[in-house]
């Protein structure tokens, strides 16, 4: 599931790559207005291997921000086990799902990244742009089933460190971007149950002598995104690197790796095997930061407990449907990326 190699910053990694990195990252992409744009197109997931449109407008999630949902009882930090397990599925509407649908624009509101290959991206070939991915194809299947129709869902990109402050906000109903969850997450937003496993790693250069999580870090200036997974456990564990620059994307990171600006990306596995599947100039380091997997689920607003009943009731559907389903979805958005390798949703877990 995690992937190994090793790291130390490499002679040509520093300031006078300039440019040339990032084209040369691209595998001679002509133009850096095409290397912006695509800059994003940079992220995966590595899951549990088993071998071999819309812009972002919207009219706001309104309608769910004011209800008043019963929350479901808080679960102390300290205490919190297993972060992933969810409640169980129920396919009735209740009050968050009802305002969404007595909004004047029935539109499920989803923030969603725009600039993770694989996950959810802009495709420049697809006419404006389309979004597209496999976070994108789960928020469309949840659209269909609460809504009626695909269509019914507006995106809105959000940034790695925004997705939280997006639902507290009542800005989206939903957060589908390769959110993990964990102990100190489930305080403040719900999850659904996992639909994807994945673990920290490092992403550097391959000329690097960085060999993972260990001494080979020391004095290395690492990259992280704020409010990220990677972020928390750096500032937990830093292994000596310079971990002072942080970034509003993850897919930031990438990009001042390929200028030289620091010297290692620590972000999700899965991610970085895309981001490494994209340049041919880097690959992941080692192996994960620690044995137990992480987990990414749906996130909604803290007491939107019909609303999160409903989404488990689709996913354990999207689990095991073979047309359109999330065997599909691997198939067309990861499963090359990952080297052909298949691979299985993980199994949901229930807390009630």
């Amino acid at each position: 599931m995690r992937v190994r190699q090793g790291g130390a910053r490499p002679g040509g990694t520093g300031p006078r790559r300039g440019m040339a990195a990032v084209v040369r990252g691209w595998g001679g992409v002509a133009s850096m207005a095409l290397a912006c744009l695509l800059a994003a197109a940079l992220v995966l997931v590595l899951p549990r291997v088993t071998g071999g449109d819309d812009r972002g407008a919207g009219s706001g999630g309104g309608g769910a921000d004011r209800v008043q949902a019963q929350a479901a009882p808080a679960r102390a930090a300290e205490d919190c086990e297993e972060p992933e397990r969810s409640l169980r599925p129920d396919d009735k509407d209740g009050p968050t799902i009802e305002a969404i649908k007595n909004r004047e624009v029935k539109k499920l509101i989803v923030g969603v990244d725009q600039n993770s290959f694989g996950w959810g991206y802009r495709d420049p070939n697809k006419p404006k742009g389309a979004l597209q991915g496999f976070d994108i194809d789960l928020a469309r299947e949840i659209g269909r089933q609460i809504l009626g129709k695909e269509d019914a869902v507006v995106f809105r990109a959000i940034p790695t460190n925004k997705r939280i402050p997006a639902l507290e906000n009542g800005d989206v109903d939903m957060v589908i971007r390769t959110m993990t969850v964990d102990c100190d997450r489930v305080e403040k937003v719900d999850f659904s149950t996992a639909y994807f496993a994945t673990g920290q790693q490092i992403l550097a250069p391959k000329s690097s002598r960085i060999t993972g999580f260990n001494s080979t870090l020391q004095g290395k200036k690492v990259c992280s995104a704020e409010g990220s997974t990677a972020f928390k456990e750096l500032k937990e564990n830093s292994f000596g690197a310079d971990i002072s620059t942080t970034v509003p994307n993850q897919l930031d990171c990438l990009v001042r790796l390929q200028l030289g600006e620091v010297e290692a990306v620590v972000t999700d596995g899965a991610l970085a095997a895309s981001q490494a599947a994209q340049d041919p100039t880097v690959e992941l380091k080692g192996g994960p930061l620690k044995p137990e997997p992480e987990y990414y689920a749906v996130a909604m607003k803290k007491g939107s407990t019909d609303l999160v009943r409903r989404v488990n009731a689709v996913l354990d559907d999207y689990r095991t449907r073979k047309e359109k389903g999330w065997k599909a979805s691997y198939d067309e958005w990861l499963r090359k990326p990952l080297r052909g390798k298949s691979a299985t949703p993980p199994e949901p877990k229930y807390r009630d």
